[in-house]
């Protein structure tokens, strides 16, 4: 058997210095925004000491840093779309600076058994498209310098310079299940090549929006314990690959659990005495009444609300105020605040928030603007940047939630996604504030914004309206209206050569492999 080193002495010798190279690491501008909860010493206990990978993702996460904080500085954002196909995407580094691979496209057109979005594709799917984009970036990259270093300075400035090692931006959805599980997905998304990847705080399985109810969120404690998931799996690597913390509490009309009392404000309970909703829902179906029907009925009847709420609808105007002096701005439990109240008020306040509880055991959610600024507080130190996803464009929400977010962490990263389905005018904005959207919202810090899902609208419509000409006008109808103008833009050499395709790729490995030099051209 092999020692790995000469004595203990030695391996302690090593083992510090790695620690001391972590807390150094920890101290760059990169990174030093960044709370953990765990210490270098830990950290370096996990590595593989003595044994260091470098990995491009986090090559790639430090350019998107710089990126982003120089948007921030000058009020400018980048606007990008998500696409899964490469091809498209050597096409985007012409005009944008990112790319984005959305988890929802991925589950649509790569998986073997496609789906609606409910994050049920396998762990690495999404992770194997990044490879395959960040493969075709390294490509053209390659070709692009090769054929460049055939020709002179003067020509070279007619030759295409295209930066084509944009940095991808991923969707992790929600780690994938357990904490190995988080980790072994991130490191795939690292040894993948990708710059950011965001984790969100759905629940597990109960990603669904088909039968007309909200999101089910899991408790702020789960969703921070994902989050550190992820940062520490990127310290284990050594990566400088950023983490985007997206908040899906907007509009969230559920809870998988009640077991952090910093949710407990929002979640809902029966305030008349009722049989249980899933009770209600048995009878309902005896009826044949729908789901929805029976929900809206119960809710109706329960008296459904926040305990604050049921406090106030019973206390008076003088004992609401002692009560609120007593809870805001503090983490109470139920438990407590139900005591708070028993003793200001003078009786127990009805209040039960199991009988709401869905089949699937879901607790019933306030969302507000508050909960998601709570939220995103909270878990902004593990991360670089944040995003909260709101289904519906409004003024207001988005002014509060970045104002106070950035009053907390002043200079804070945002993001921000635009599903296909915005009305914008029926939101209340005028069309000249839809025009400067991108640009008023880059003022509060939102430097990142992206139309995830547009091969599902934009190249589904293209491709639809070419069958239909090809169908129509044939292969004179495709040279005249599709090879004649895609010919006409294709950049080419002095010689008409195309410079895109990787031809003159080949060839340098067949010069190089006979001896001769890849040079300029005389």
């Amino acid at each position: 058997m092999t020692s790995k080193w000469a004595d203990v002495k030695e391996e302690s010798e090593a083992f510090a210095a790695e620690m001391r190279s972590i807390e150094e690491w920890w101290q760059t501008d990169r990174q030093k925004h960044i709370k953990r909860p765990y210490t270098a010493k830990s950290i370096a206990a996990l590595r593989n000491v003595g044994f260091k990978i470098e990995y491009p993702s986090s090559v790639q996460g430090g350019k998107l840093w710089r990126q982003l904080n120089e948007h921030n500085a000058n009020g400018t954002y980048e606007l990008t779309f998500g696409t899964t196909e490469p091809l498209i995407a050597k096409e985007m580094a012409k005009y944008m600076q990112t790319i984005y691979v959305s988890g929802a496209l991925c589950g649509l057109s790569q998986a073997a058994w496609p789906g609606e979005d409910h994050a049920d594709y396998p762990a690495d799917l999404v992770p194997s498209v990044v490879k395959r984009i960040f493969n075709t970036q390294l490509f053209h990259d390659q070709r692009q310098t090769q054929l460049r270093m055939r020709y002179s300075e003067e020509d070279r400035k007619s030759l295409e310079c295209i930066d084509y090692m944009l940095p991808i931006v991923a969707d992790g959805d929600m780690g994938f299940g357990t904490l190995t599980g988080c980790m072994k997905m991130v490191r795939s998304f690292v040894e993948a090549g990708v710059a950011m990847i965001h984790i969100d705080d759905l629940a597990m399985g109960l990603k669904k929006f088909t039968n007309g109810e909200g999101r089910t969120i899991i408790p702020t404690s789960d969703y921070l314990t994902r989050l550190t998931t992820v940062r520490m799996a990127f310290d284990i690597m050594g990566a400088d690959t950023m983490l985007l913390c997206r908040c899906d509490s907007d509009h969230a009309e559920f809870i998988t659990s009640v077991l952090d009392a910093r949710d407990h404000p929002y979640v809902l309970g029966a305030t008349k005495s009722v049989p249980a909703f899933t009770e209600a829902l048995s009878n309902g179906r005896e009826k044949g009444k729908d789901y929805l029907t029976v929900k809206a009925e119960w809710k109706a009847s329960a008296g459904l609300m926040t305990f604050d709420d049921a406090v106030k609808a019973v206390a008076t105007e003088e004992q609401h105020s002692a009560y609120s002096s007593e809870v805001a701005d503090k983490v109470v439990a139920l438990y407590e605040r139900k005591a708070i109240a028993k003793r200001i008020i003078g009786q127990e306040v009805t209040f039960d928030w199991e009988l709401p509880r869905t089949p699937l055991g879901q607790y019933m959610w306030q969302w507000s603007v508050k909960a998601v600024i709570d939220r995103c507080i909270l878990a902004a130190p593990l991360g670089d940047v944040t995003w909260s996803r709101q289904d519906k464009p409004n003024k207001k929400d988005m002014h509060d939630f970045h104002t106070s977010v950035r009053k907390v962490f002043p200079g804070r990263l945002f993001a921000f996604g635009f599903i296909g389905a915005y009305d914008f005018i029926k939101a209340g904005y005028t069309q000249e504030e839809v025009e400067s959207f991108h640009s008023d919202i880059a003022k509060m810090g939102v430097v990142w914004q992206v139309q995830p899902i547009w091969a599902t609208q934009g190249l589904s419509l293209h491709a639809k309206e070419f069958a239909k000409s090809f169908k129509e006008g044939g292969i004179a109808g495709y040279m005249r209206d599709v090879a004649a103008p895609a010919i006409a833009g294709m950049a080419t050499d002095k010689y008409g050569k195309p410079t895109s395709r990787g031809g003159y790729l080949a060839d340098a490995f067949f010069d190089v492999v006979s001896g001769e030099e890849i040079t300029e051209r005389a």
